[in-house]
């Protein structure tokens, strides 16, 4: 598939094509032809992270007038979050479209969520780039609108990091949660991360995931299954 199938599948025709084939570039594509590492999708996913939570922000801004900042926060994790960026990531096809190392391939990688996620966000970062924040908003609102609807009524997954952030806050205490990463095992196409929930100091959770952002979320669930002392 080439991108100019992509550029169709997004509504979106890029005037800097080389944009485009750097959103669509895996680190492992780079390691495994020795191109240059910034030629890889990670800084545009970074990019695309930050407009994504500013687009999003944005419309329940608008559309949910009368909710405090407690309850627009709560919404947005539920839509800024990995599963929702895989899940548009799958009805877009994206996976076909990255390039990516063998060694990847072979292990799933076009179908991994983490992967698929990231590749979304580096699109998006692309797309301001290119054409800027209008652009970018207009893609975001068309893909993510059924993201939005669902999570307007409830019906996306659970956000455990968020239900973590609550049930401390109602002890009545200051209260500062971190999560760090202990550790990564697996080969580079094949990793496992691992990392535990601090709060004031104490870890509460312990969990792990094929990315970090699993990780995190496995780990609030299991600070949550376990009792918050």
């Amino acid at each position: 598939m080439n991108n100019g199938e992509f550029e169709k599948v997004i509504d979106y025709t890029f005037k800097n094509k080389a944009l485009l084939d750097k959103a669509l570039t895996h680190s492992s594509f780079c390691r495994e032809h020795a191109v240059e590492t910034r030629d890889n999708n990670e800084r545009l996913e970074f990019l695309g992270d930050a407009f994504f939570d500013a687009i999003i922000s944005v419309e329940l801004y608008k559309r949910l007038e009368k909710v405090d900042e407690g309850k627009l926060t709560k919404t947005r994790a539920l839509i800024v979050c990995e599963k929702s960026l895989a899940t548009v990531a799958q009805k877009l096809g994206i996976g076909e479209y990255l390039n990516m190392g063998k060694g990847e391939e072979h292990s799933g990688g076009r179908h991994r969520e983490s992967i698929m996620a990231d590749a979304v966000e580096a699109v998006i970062g692309a797309i301001y780039l290119d054409g800027g924040y209008d652009e970018a908003a207009r893609f975001v609102s068309r893909e993510f609108e059924s993201t939005v609807v669902d999570a307007l009524a409830g019906k996306l997954f659970t956000d455990y990091k968020t239900q973590v952030q609550e049930a401390l806050q109602k002890r009545g205490q200051k209260t500062s949660i971190s999560y760090h990463l202990d550790r990564e095992e697996g080969p580079d196409h094949d990793k496992t991360f691992y990392v535990h929930l601090v709060c004031n100091g104490k870890t509460l959770g312990n969990g792990s995931g094929k990315s970090k952002k699993e990780a995190e979320q496995n780990a609030a669930r299991a600070t949550l299954e376990g009792g918050i002392k």
